[in-house]
């Protein structure tokens, strides 16, 4: 079981947060099926995912989406995504 904290941020304060829990143990070749999933919850757009991100994500149990990394314009300055441990 894993359970990711994902948080879009605007103005520096918490716009929309979900807590993402799966049953399944975590693996990182479902990681962009998770992100397309938390995004669909959150009503925003799923960004690129590229090795950067994974490799944030296993080093820092942490990864943050910019603005540019959507194919689309967002509104809002960051989405976060945070393992729950």
């Amino acid at each position: 079981m894993f359970r990711i904290w994902a948080k879009v941020m605007r103005g520096g304060r918490i716009a929309r947060e979900t807590t993402y829990t799966r049953e399944e143990r975590f693996s990182y070749g479902e990681f962009f099926r998770y992100l397309a999933e938390i995004c669909g919850e959150l009503d925003v757009p799923t960004p690129v995912l590229l090795k950067t991100h994974l490799f944030q994500y296993a080093k820092f149990n942490h990864v943050v989406f910019r603005p540019s990394d959507f194919m689309e314009e967002v509104p809002f300055e960051k989405l976060i995504l945070e393992n729950l441990l």
